[in-house]
């Protein structure tokens, strides 16, 4: 990675684990052990998110560039990428997460029990910045933090069936974003590298029933870009048969803001206008809602969502 973009993450509150791998500490640590508040995949899941470390192996890579997306981008071509070793990242990455939440303990709003436990994460969110799926050894990543008795939650643009199809080690919970209802609004809204992206997508979407693990269709809803067409959505997941749905609100924070304004975010209330319709067309159910992160969770009443 060259040194202008490592200083950039950095300044950013990235904390780097190699050449290509870093890690950052989410707001919704900071809120549950200051504040005792949890994050929506905490609520629909049953994870603790006070113990969640958030990660990528592919910082600097990635497929694509989403005008909503609130990363600093500025991608390299990854032919260029020398990428880290699987072992060496996530004992890189336990370790920045202890140093990241150290300071905690010293705030009294922080119970020593909380602060003991955010230094042993026991979840990963392999979703930080960049697409996973560049990784060379994506699998052997999953392996290893699994090996550590670590849940995982890989989010993935679904780009690269491929790489998805020949992982032997699956994560606990496979997502696959789409956040365009047709390949028009994708190539405006997600500006792709390639023309051939949209259908990498649909092949995804086609696969995930192929999967044993958890899977989850994810939307990020842009107001005035991807909000009304519930029935294109609910076709494509209809072949998809994920577990979930997460209709998601798009949040103007960081880089988007200069790609975005504040009326693209969605209210609450139009998250959950388009969650219903979309879960009528499918026959499915509103599971669960989180107003203060804009985020409906779709899918059956007889799927226990909680891992």
């Amino acid at each position: 990675m060259k040194e202008e973009k490592k200083e950039i993450l950095e300044k950013h509150g990235y904390a780097l684990t190699g050449e290509e791998s870093g890690v950052k500490l989410c707001h919704w640590v900071r809120e549950k052990l200051i504040r005792g508040r949890s994050c929506y995949k905490e609520d629909f899941y049953g994870i603790e998110c006070h113990r969640c470390l958030q990660m990528s192996p592919s910082l600097d890579v990635c497929n694509q560039s989403c005008l909503f997306c609130w990363r600093y981008q500025d991608y390299e071509d990854r032919d260029k990428v020398e990428f880290d070793e699987p072992e060496e990242i996530v004992s890189r990455s336990l370790e920045v997460q202890k140093d990241l939440v150290s300071g905690f303990r010293g705030d009294d709003r922080c119970s020593e029990r909380m602060w003991k436990e955010a230094r042993l994460p026991n979840q990963v969110a392999i979703s930080l910045s960049g697409e996973p799926t560049m990784y060379p050894h994506l699998s052997d990543l999953i392996e290893e933090y699994e090996k550590r008795g670590m849940t995982t939650f890989l989010v993935s643009n679904g780009t690269r069936p491929e790489l998805l199809a020949e992982l032997d080690s699956l994560p606990t919970q496979l997502y696959i974003t789409l956040s365009a209802p047709n390949k028009d609004i994708f190539k405006k809204l997600c500006v792709p590298s390639s023309k051939k992206l949209w259908n990498k997508i649909i092949e995804s979407l086609e696969l995930l029933p192929s999967f044993e693990t958890r899977t989850v269709v994810r939307h990020t809803l842009v107001k005035n870009w991807n909000i009304g067409w519930e029935l294109e959505y609910a076709d494509m997941i209809e072949r998809a048969e994920p577990n979930f749905i997460e209709a998601k609100g798009y949040v103007f924070v960081g880089d988007s803001r200069s790609r975005m304004s504040l009326d693209n975010m969605p209210s609450h209330e139009t998250i959950m206008g388009f969650a219903k319709k979309e879960s009528r067309l499918l026959g499915l159910d509103i599971l669960a809602e989180k107003k203060s992160s804009r985020v409906v969770l779709i899918g059956s009443e007889e799927t226990d969502p909680d891992i």
